[in-house]
């Protein structure tokens, strides 16, 4: 199957999957995800926003496989050049676990993408045994964009959940500074979506009202990179490692390999 990947989680999933020599095109956020395609001759194509027709009929695709965020428009030319597409929309982790098991059965590799999903279980479940008995359980406000302010979705608050902490908000809604001020969480988490792990904490702590906050008074103000969290793919299991560092740092402040350099927290004595 000769596939094009628009999204950096598709790229990912094959990558796991062990199935990469499957992709002939992908966007260069894929080739910043997932390091062993840099020396492969791929086509270059840009995302499911921006992706055009044209670009797509030129590598001759058998199936593109877009994911959220996309432009419906993009993809219905697509589809009407007649190559087939494959959008997912995943709000929640057994969404994503169902689009692993979809996109191991396009690779012919359904057995692999089991052992994947149960993998992902395995981790998921280890972790919220660990927190099952932490006590407090801190608010957490987790962010997923700065202007406006959005919560994180639905799959970042379950793993909130899971890492022994209570989601502030409704996921994957636009809040306001004075709302999440007059919450007082006791922690906060930046993860805003294309910026790396390059989210400016200081500003975030120094917006109105935010300086009596329990979080930035105690300087847990926490950036984790936006593909711990955001990218809906198996390197979530890294994410929910970063979390429970942040949120209980006294029982899980080593950080794991996996999330090594990706998890960065305010110098809070400059936010005082």
């Amino acid at each position: 199957m000769k596939i094009a990947s628009l999204q950096p989680s598709v790229s990912i999933i094959l990558d796991r999957l062990g199935c990469l020599d499957q992709l002939v095109a992908c966007t260069r956020y894929c080739l910043a995800a997932v390091p062993a395609l840099r020396g492969r001759s791929l086509v270059t194509v840009r995302d499911s926003w921006s992706t055009t027709a044209e670009e797509l009929l030129a590598v001759r695709p058998e199936i593109v496989i877009a994911s959220v965020p996309y432009r419906n428009e993009s993809l219905a030319a697509i589809l009407k050049a007649g190559v087939p597409v494959l959008a997912l929309a995943p709000h929640s982790l057994r969404d994503i676990e169902q689009d692993i098991r979809l996109i191991a059965a396009i690779a012919a590799a359904e057995a692999r993408g089991e052992q994947i999903v149960a993998w992902m279980q395995s981790e998921i479940g280890a972790v919220r045994q660990q927190t099952a008995g932490l006590r407090p359980r801190p608010l957490v406000y987790c962010e997923e964009w700065g202007k406006p302010l959005i919560h994180s979705q639905l799959w970042v608050q379950e793993m909130v959940e899971a890492a022994g902490g209570r989601f502030l908000g409704s996921a994957g809604s636009v809040t306001s500074p004075e709302a999440v001020a007059e919450a007082d969480p006791e922690v906060v988490i930046a993860a805003w979506c294309g910026a790396g792990d390059r989210v400016p904490l200081d500003k975030i702590a120094g917006r109105s009202g935010w300086a009596a906050m329990r979080a930035v008074r105690q300087g847990r103000v926490y950036c984790i990179a936006d593909e711990l969290l955001n990218t809906p793919a198996p390197t979530l299991v890294d994410g929910l490692k970063a979390l429970t560092e942040a949120l209980h740092p006294q029982t899980f402040g080593t950080s794991s390999p996996g999330t090594s350099g990706k998890i960065h927290r305010l110098n809070w004595n400059r936010s005082r």
